[in-house]
């Protein structure tokens, strides 16, 4: 009686599923490992919402602060200087936080970082909070 061992009659259809099996269950012992860890409570302190704050009904107008390629200030379409932002800034500033209109900066491509920085600056020390930014360059 002879055995064949299938030595020429094509490819082996057996999968070898021994790595599978090991994987699978380093993969299970890991899982069983930190399952509890996932399940410890951790204590987060979130903000709850005041019922005592009403948001303000009509905001008010924002304010659009365009600065053109050669750094020149325009404050709701009319040219001021710098010393003039400052004075504008400093206006809205002084409104209670509610009060307080949103500066949207459009500031063109070209301008310098500098420019825009400086009025940043000039926004946070005189304690502006809402400050935005557009671009109406249209792309």
């Amino acid at each position: 009686m002879a055995f064949s061992t299938g030595g020429g009659k094509g490819p082996m259809a057996d999968i070898n599923v021994t790595p599978l099996v090991d994987v699978m269950l380093v993969l299970l012992i890991i899982f069983m490992i930190t399952a509890p860890i996932m399940t410890h409570k951790i204590k987060i302190d979130l903000p709850q919402p005041n019922p005592n704050v009403v948001p303000p009904t009509n905001p008010p107008e924002p304010v659009h602060l365009k600065i053109d390629q050669s750094g020149a200030f325009y404050w709701n379409d009319t040219p001021v200087d710098e010393q003039q932002l400052k004075t504008q800034i400093a206006v809205i500033a002084t409104k209670s936080e509610a009060d307080q209109p949103e500066v949207q900066i459009d500031a063109a491509d070209q301008v310098s970082y500098q420019v825009v920085a400086r009025v940043l600056a000039d926004a946070k020390s005189y304690g502006l909070n809402k400050i935005g930014f557009t671009d109406s360059s249209g792309q």
